[in-house]
């Protein structure tokens, strides 16, 4: 695959958008935190919003942790297999052991501390206004704002560790949807490619490596037993219209079944 191509991922279950849409926030929360401009700042209290709110769902929970046992339970399963690296998958089991734990040991609902603290809920009450958490409306947000960029760290960092446990099942969950199969070359015939995944394979995303050209961007759609690829070019970034040649591109149809 080549280092300068783009990489295009589609979920093919919710269970997998909620995933990505998850680790966003989180890429967004890393890209902010250590800037010390305090419009950084404030961008970094709203994404941690935005986490606590999309961690709300009663079932975020529980569905983290039946993930994490279904992985264990599919690489328990090869533990005794010659062509497996037994050492590797004992380390990989090894962290999905101890994610498991460090979310059942979560208490109440994940993000509660950050849906209770009252600065940051004052923050959240503004947010849906455009503008609504100017230095006019939110006085203590402006204080909050104008200390030591150190001080506020501190802040942040204790906001986030009520949350990292989530981080932590997200990112080993998608590391290991990810890996569970490898890119091969394919051909998009007039710029479309369908694919009908067997019955047996549960596929939760299609990733695609596409070699970095100007306005080319693909299209993908469907659900776990079948999918569509339709390659685009967008003119002027207004106007997209389909490719109509054929086009040579990486795929990884990312599947449990396969895992290893």
């Amino acid at each position: 695959m080549m280092s300068d191509s783009l990489i295009f991922e589609q979920p093919l279950n919710e269970k997998c958008r909620l995933l990505l849409r998850i680790a966003h926030l989180f890429d967004q929360l890393d890209f902010h935190l250590p800037q010390p401009d305090t419009w950084h700042a404030r961008a970094a209290i709203q994404t941690l919003l935005d986490i606590a709110h999309v961690l709300a769902r009663s079932d975020i929970k529980s569905d983290l942790l039946k993930e994490i046992q279904r992985y264990q339970l599919t690489l328990e399963r090869i533990v005794h297999n010659p062509k497996v690296d037994n050492h590797l998958l004992q380390h990989v089991l090894q962290d999905l052991h101890h994610t498991h734990d460090s979310l059942i040991n979560q208490p109440g609902k994940l993000g509660d501390s950050l849906r209770n603290d009252e600065f940051l809920q004052s923050i959240q009450q503004r947010k849906p206004i455009p503008g609504g958490a100017s230095d006019v409306d939110l006085p203590q947000l402006q204080a909050w704002l104008h200390q030591p960029h150190a001080e506020r760290l501190l802040y942040l960092d204790d906001w986030c560790n009520d949350v990292m446990v989530v981080r932590e099942a997200v990112d080993l969950l998608l590391r290991m949807i990810r890996n569970s199969t490898t890119f091969t070359s394919v051909q998009a015939t007039d710029g479309r490619f369908q694919h009908r995944c067997h019955r047996d394979m549960w596929v939760h995303m299609v990733r695609i490596a596409l070699p970095a050209q100007p306005g080319i961007f693909a299209e993908i759609s469907g659900g776990q037993h079948r999918f569509s690829i339709r390659f685009m070019q967008s003119i002027d970034w207004q106007q997209t219209v389909p490719i109509t040649q054929d086009i040579e591109f990486e795929l990884n149809i990312c599947s449990v079944s396969t895992l290893v």
